[in-house]
């Protein structure tokens, strides 16, 4: 039901599409959208949450939006593309079906984030703006640890000229494309290592959601369950 990072030691997860309730095409374990039957995406939420031992009343989520806004957290649901907090037994949501989701965890001082980042929220460095945010909260770059979830690939995620124009006017490396194909991962990496983050603080998944223990939004079309990234201060 869930893929764990090995350098975030506090109640964090990636959800993969099998154990839930949905029928095709969302099955199983849809976390979101708006086709799916919203009983069974509930019923699917507390499912996923109580195998964590987290409680879906202490649920932050947000109202995605493909930029590079950065919330402090609270229960219930705001507009945006990133969360963050220093209060223990709140529940970080970020929802996922192609975009990468980016987990922060600050060890030391206790504080957590998670970003959506598309490409648009790449371009816009969702990434730095969430580090600046934790950083105001009492984290340190030094201490923090990142990881980078199940997302689209460099093969499979093919752009027109004009996108790779934006990265390119936004100061990204030519590294980070090959001819018309972004690698988000590449991208999201350079962010983090300008902002002081540690290479060897951070982990990546490398994990493409075109696989069948994924849901993916270009793979189906638009028609797709949603899947989540959880992380959580609540004890382990």
């Amino acid at each position: 039901m869930w893929l764990k990072a090995p350098n975030i030691h506090c109640i964090h997860g990636f959800s993969l599409r099998q154990g839930g309730l949905s029928h095709p095409p969302f099955d199983s374990l849809n976390l979101g959208g708006s086709e799916d039957d919203p009983l069974k995406i509930t019923a699917n939420r507390k499912l996923a949450l109580k195998s964590l031992n987290l409680s879906i009343d202490n649920l932050c989520n947000l109202k995605q939006v493909h930029g590079n806004k950065v919330n402090i957290a609270k229960p219930g649901q705001q507009e945006g593309d990133a969360l963050v907090t220093n209060e223990p037994n709140l529940v970080i949501v970020i929802s996922i079906a192609d975009c990468y989701p980016i987990l922060f965890y600050d060890e030391v001082n206790k504080v957590i984030g998670g970003a959506h980042a598309g490409w648009r929220g790449t371009v816009d460095k969702i990434a730095e703006n969430t580090i600046l945010e934790m950083l105001k909260l009492g984290a340190k770059k030094e201490n923090i640890q990142v990881a980078i979830g199940q997302g689209i690939c460099q093969d499979k995620f093919e752009v027109g000229q004009e996108v790779i124009e934006q990265f390119e006017q936004a100061g990204f490396p030519s590294t980070c494309w090959k001819e018309n194909k972004i690698d988000l991962i590449a991208c999201n990496k350079y962010v983090l290592l300008q902002n002081g983050i540690p290479e060897k603080n951070i982990w990546v998944m490398n994990r493409c959601t075109f696989e069948e223990d994924f849901f993916s939004y270009r793979r189906d079309k638009g028609k797709t369950g949603r899947m989540w990234a959880v992380i959580s201060l609540s004890i382990l």
